[in-house]
């Protein structure tokens, strides 16, 4: 017990000269307002690229600049990209643009981010040492290949179950998951763009749920192919969308809600070629 209270001061005492640190640099102007707004543009860049809301990433970019002293920042945020701007009289000016493609959402990235720029205003880091610790965020491991692949054929299975599938429409809909989320990791995304990855994903879950069908191992076709499919579908990007055009950001909303669409049709567009490909070769017995 007294050697865990002995830690836990060390602890403590850390955190303090921290604080006190970071209150002297800005205390005597000893900060860079150029290092202060890379740091900014960094954790912007972390949060616009895993999936963040423009509202976000605008907040914590200010709420890191004002912490530090810069009174004069401007940041513009779209869906991908930051147009980022500071400088008057009494600060050096800065100006900066950078491209972000859009990309997948890692929602464990924007949590941490989030979580350091309120510990930043706190006084926990100095300049250094946030940079530090958004270095250590952007290269966070992702979930493993195997736990996504789990995570696809649950969710499938799960959603087919609550559309109204049996529990044999369940488990074809897990099985076709399982393999849909093999196609997605090994073929999709290292080889085949977004469009053609999404149609193929499409019509490799129509065609595995069909001929589960008509094996005789579910009963509930349309459920099954429902259920099987909800792993490509962009919830949280068009969920997104919605937020950013409710808050203003029409630009972004309108950018990230045509992105959600695309994916949408795309597999539609996959699921009808797979029911098409298949009732030509069965000569309509699915229908």
């Amino acid at each position: 017990m007294a050697s865990q209270n002995r830690r836990e001061a060390k602890r403590e005492a850390g955190r303090r000269k921290r604080r006190h640190s970071n209150q002297v640099e800005i205390s005597t102007g000893k900060i860079d307002n150029k290092e202060v707004m890379e740091l900014a543009l960094q954790a912007g860049h972390i949060l616009l690229e895993n999936g963040a809301e423009i509202f976000r990433v605008e907040e914590t970019m200010d709420r890191i600049c004002r912490h530090y002293g810069v009174q004069s920042e401007s940041a513009f945020v779209l869906s991908n990209g930051i147009f980022m701007t500071a400088g008057s009289e009494e600060e050096r000016y800065f100006a900066k643009v950078q491209h972000i493609p859009v990309s997948g959402t890692h929602l464990n990235k924007v949590a941490a981010v989030n979580q350091l720029s309120r510990e930043i205003v706190e006084g926990k880091y100095t300049v250094q040492q946030a940079r530090e610790a958004l270095e250590q965020i952007k290269i966070m491991p992702g979930k493993r290949k195997g736990m996504q692949i789990l995570a696809s054929g649950v969710g499938s299975g799960a959603f087919c179950c609550l559309f109204g599938g049996n529990g044999g429409d369940s488990v074809c809909a897990f099985l076709a998951g399982l393999m849909l989320f093999v196609f997605v990791l090994y073929v999709s995304t290292p080889y085949l763009s977004k469009i053609v990855g999404n149609i193929g994903g499409g019509a490799l879950v129509t065609v595995l749920c069909s001929l589960m069908y008509l094996a005789g191992w579910g009963q509930n076709l349309n459920y099954m192919i429902i259920g099987s499919i909800m792993p490509l579908v962009p919830g949280v990007a068009f969920t997104n969308a919605i937020r950013d055009v409710a808050d203003g950001d029409y630009i972004s909303g309108s950018v990230r809600m045509l992105d959600a669409l695309l994916v949408f049709f795309c597999i539609a567009i996959g699921v009808g070629m797979g029911i098409s490909l298949l009732g030509w070769l069965t000569g309509g017995a699915l229908l």
